[in-house]
């Protein structure tokens, strides 16, 4: 009798856990089945191509958005952040590019590196050092960095110099092996995250935070490194983000990644990770992004829902995953 009643949770548990990860995977699944179902093109490989490449830019800044919610901290700020990063890298290459070429590009990716890494950092250490509600500071730098590009920008838009956009052009139309430079991308952020947040000490400090910051500091865990280097993770993704999106449109306007939090934030959550923080789930979040542009895409497809609904059914879906995850223990 013993032995058969040790054995029960043995089993169960782990099924459980298996089935609570595999569901932004069958999510998806079922998403990409009913596509194929509404229309035919849907299927084509110019059109999932498409769909999986622009997914990509959400896909890497929820991935460093996975980090800083599995912390139990949110940034409202990725959206701006990603079209003051765009502005910044712009500028700077047009600027070098008379004297530097093609060479400019990689300056200006570098810039945007630091810049991105910089403006991470200026959340955390407001959320940290400051002691302000991650979403009341997010939100008040969204406005900064949305102000500041419309200010550089003088409320139009910052195009690339024509001398860069042929060189620029691959890493956005680009493949490698088959596969879209973006896609890649976004591949390789998700395998280091991965590997950061379930191999590393720093990554079970960030769940740990997340599950009970004070349990975590009595543990002897440093709540202000952990939470101030997940806002730096989330900067610099934004940053990768932008050096794949700028040959893409070949210019920054104040309306670059507008709403963009609103996606990512649902793209995490949908992907599995806990908005009240202590579990994360990278490959989920991947899933949790494509999901969006699919839905996206099949409402641009079919005429069932008008595509200026997008953002409303976005909303939703991250309303009934809050739901869900109430009944997900």
């Amino acid at each position: 009798m013993s032995s058969a009643t040790t054995d029960i949770p043995v089993v169960k548990a782990p099924q459980r856990i298996r089935w609570a990860a595999m569901g932004p995977f069958i999510a998806l699944a079922v998403v990409m089945l009913a596509g194929i179902l509404v229309n035919s093109n849907f299927a084509t490989v110019t059109n999932l191509t498409n769909v999986i490449t622009r997914s990509a830019f959400i896909a890497i800044i929820a991935v460093g958005a996975t980090f800083v919610i599995s912390s139990r901290c949110l940034d409202l700020s990725v959206g701006s952040m990603m079209a003051f990063v765009t502005g910044i890298m712009i500028l700077t290459m047009n600027r070098l590019e008379p004297s530097l070429g093609a060479n400019a590009i990689l300056v200006g990716a570098v810039v945007g590196v630091l810049v991105g890494a910089g403006c991470g950092l200026l959340n955390g250490l407001i959320v940290t050092v400051g002691k302000i509600e991650p979403f009341i500071a997010t939100l008040g730098t969204m406005g900064i960095f949305r102000a500041l590009i419309t200010w550089m920008s003088d409320g139009g838009s910052i195009p690339m110099a024509r001398p860069l956009r042929e060189p620029y052009r691959p890493v956005y139309f680009g493949d490698i092996l088959g596969i879209p430079i973006p896609v890649a991308i976004t591949i390789l952020v998700a395998v280091v995250a991965a590997v950061v947040l379930y191999r590393t000490k720093f990554g079970r400090h960030c769940t740990a935070v997340g599950s009970n910051a004070d349990v975590a500091r009595f543990s002897g865990i440093s709540v202000t490194k952990v939470r101030t280097y997940a806002f730096v993770i989330q900067g610099l993704c934004v940053a990768i983000a932008a050096i794949c999106y700028i040959p893409r449109l070949g210019a920054a306007t104040p309306t670059t990644g507008q709403l963009w939090e609103l996606q990512v934030i649902t793209a995490v959550v949908i992907g599995g990770t806990l908005l009240r923080g202590g579990k994360a789930r990278v490959w989920g979040t991947v899933a949790g992004a494509l999901i969006l542009e699919v839905i996206a895409n099949l409402m641009v497809l079919s005429n069932m829902v008008s595509e200026y609904l997008v953002a409303a059914v976005q909303g939703v879906i991250i309303i009934l995953a809050m739901l869900a995850h109430r009944f997900i223990k």
